[in-house]
């Protein structure tokens, strides 16, 4: 095997928050045509959380900071940066990192959105760890965050069925030398299938009217097949190419931390890569698909409640809208 690449950057901590409120299969029983085997045979999807009235995605993302930069043992004026994975901020402008930003009393620091969608949280990442890397940057906040209930149409039993709200954060800092931390990311996009996963009303190409609001086009439009097969395929070679980068394979792995969007998808991906499914790390049966908060929630889970442990190698990998998607690999 050859030698392991020298980490630049490393989790100093995680963080995770999602409201109160659940919504279960048996909930959406009785607003669409649909029932809770249905959802659970075919996405494992059991319930959903879903933001209160008064709850904004800035919000959920400052909420989720907050215990990822007490988990690292660090406060606001640590950071030099934050970097918000979304397509749900509070509004078009500004940018939703920017309200965390104030939220969190980290003045003057640049604060910025990503939009790649699920595969939000691993652009992040992969930013996050050149500017740590080039010396830019020692202390950095990632967070994925999404309040998708809002941007849903709850007639579409296609859609509505799949999504939650939630936010997960990560703070990341510099290696100590002793081989913990990022070993190498990856990342894609193709446009060719930005059709696949779309809002499409409300930017310039389409600018909302009467008309397009009465459509529901300023709501997710999905073509649910053509994103399994893509996210099977692309999740696999994604994650094969950081296991490549790493000087690692598989049964070097101790935990995959995959995008939650599909049971089956995931099962899929395992077979692929010859790993078992005792060995992903899996709460899609509680949250549903949060998109870019997907990774981080599952993430900060399985820390806390201490199933991934200091030292052990963890693969996360999503896909998402553009379409795009990417994977990392974690010396934890």
């Amino acid at each position: 095997m050859s030698a392991l690449p020298t980490p630049k950057s490393r989790i100093l901590g995680t963080g995770h928050y999602v409201p109160e409120k659940v919504l279960a299969n048996v909930d959406l029983e009785k607003m669409v045509d649909t029932s809770d085997a249905w959802i659970a045979e075919r996405t494992g999807i059991r319930r959903r959380h879903i933001a209160a009235e008064n709850e904004n995605t800035s919000d959920m993302a400052a909420a989720a900071a907050r215990r990822a930069l007490e988990s690292a043992g660090l406060n606001a004026a640590d950071i030099d940066m934050i970097i918000v994975g979304t397509i749900s901020g509070d509004s078009p402008m500004p940018a939703c990192a920017v309200h965390v930003q104030q939220k969190l009393g980290a003045d003057n620091i640049p604060a910025f959105d990503l939009s790649a969608a699920c595969a939000g949280f691993i652009y992040g990442m992969t930013i996050a760890d050149q500017f740590i890397a080039t010396g830019a940057a020692r202390c950095v906040l990632v967070i994925g965050v999404e309040l998708l209930s809002r941007l849903l149409d709850w007639q579409d039993r296609t859609t509505c069925v799949l999504f939650g709200d939630g936010a997960g954060a990560v703070v990341l800092g510099p290696s100590e030398g002793d081989g913990r931390g990022l070993l190498a990311t990856r990342i894609f996009t193709d446009g060719s299938l930005a059709h696949a996963l779309t809002i499409p009303g409300g930017g310039t190409a389409e600018p909302l009217t009467d008309e397009g609001l009465a459509k529901k086009r300023n709501k997710v439009h999905m073509m649910g097949q053509e994103i399994f097969r893509t996210a099977i395929k692309n999740l696999t070679s994604a994650s094969t190419a950081v296991l490549k980068a790493s000087g690692l394979t598989s049964a070097d792995l101790d935990w995959v931390v995959a995008h939650q969007a599909n049971l089956r998808i995931i099962t899929q991906v395992a077979d692929r890569l010859n790993f078992p499914m005792e060995k992903f790390v899996i709460n899609i049966q509680e949250y549903g698909n949060t998109s870019s908060a997907s990774i981080p929630i599952a993430l900060d889970e399985a820390v806390r409640d201490g199933r991934i442990k200091p030292g052990q190698n963890v693969l996360m990998c999503a896909l998402g809208a553009g379409i795009s998607w990417g994977a990392a690999l974690v010396r934890m």
